[in-house]
């Protein structure tokens, strides 16, 4: 199983840093798997990276004697990674063609659950100073436009909110993750993307969202689901269980996601 884990992935450990803050609360979000402790391995995508260290904060808060470490890519990345071997109690997908594409090969554990889901917008520079106001101004060949690459999920469903609407593009590159196009609409160096409602929430004002109408839009269902050799299967079902609960759903919503 060496190699599998590339120096450019985010992989992060949350210390415990909340063991004194009080006993543990939310009897709703995973305490029927009784005390649960150790190293938790969760793989999440990309567009999960600030939520996640909000969620393992509170799931911490719970279970002070578990360390939340996180791995966080492109969901195809992750999906990959684990069916070549790569150690993980927890998977958070985009979509659920990569989370089919790990039970597939047999490493789930559990059912996939839908957790949250998410919305498309057109990311565009703070203030939108081309006044971009739809997905039909994307056709524009004056316009620098980067999406995510097809097969990660924001660019799978970026593609197909286009073709529903019937409109071309010709963008200028396509990216690595969803995370990858928003930097560069941020850094200045594309004109606009199509990304999630929640990256534009966690750009903190780095680019403005224009809302694509629901009539246009695609909803992106998050399944998360528990890893057939998970190294802390306890954990594993906790930190799912949580993840269903209404302490959870809180921390989402607040960070542009939308109930499942």
């Amino acid at each position: 199983m060496t190699g599998w884990l590339r120096p450019r992935l985010a992989v992060t450990t949350l210390a415990v840093l909340v063991a004194a803050c009080g006993s543990p609360g939310g009897a709703d979000s995973g305490d029927a798997a009784g005390e649960v402790s150790g190293e938790l391995l969760v793989f999440a995508t990309a567009s999960l990276t600030d939520v996640i260290e909000d969620l393992s904060r509170a799931f911490i808060a719970q279970h002070p004697d578990v360390e939340v470490v996180r791995n966080v890519a492109g969901s195809q990345t992750l999906a990959r990674q684990l069916n070549e071997g790569a150690p993980a109690d927890v998977f958070a997908s985009a979509n659920t063609t990569q989370m089919a594409a790990v039970a597939d090969a047999g490493n789930l554990a559990s059912d996939p659950e839908v957790f949250t889901s998410n919305r498309l917008e057109i990311a565009v520079e703070p203030g939108n100073p081309l006044g971009i106001g739809g997905l039909e101004d994307l056709a524009d060949p004056d316009l620098v436009l980067v999406l995510p690459a097809e097969e990660v999920p924001a660019g799978q469903y970026a593609r197909d909110a286009l073709g529903a609407a019937g409109i071309e593009v010709a963008p200028a590159s396509l990216e690595q993750d969803v995370r990858a196009a928003l930097s560069k609409v941020a850094l200045g160096e594309a004109d606009a993307s199509i990304i999630y409602a929640s990256d534009i929430v966690a750009s903190d004002g780095r680019v403005s969202g224009v809302a694509i109408p629901a009539e246009q839009n695609v909803l992106a269902s998050y399944p998360v689901a528990v890893l057939a050799d998970a190294p802390n299967p306890a954990a594993a079902t906790a930190f799912v269980a949580f993840l269903l609960s209404a302490e959870a759903q809180d921390i989402l919503a607040d960070a542009g996601f939308a109930v499942p």
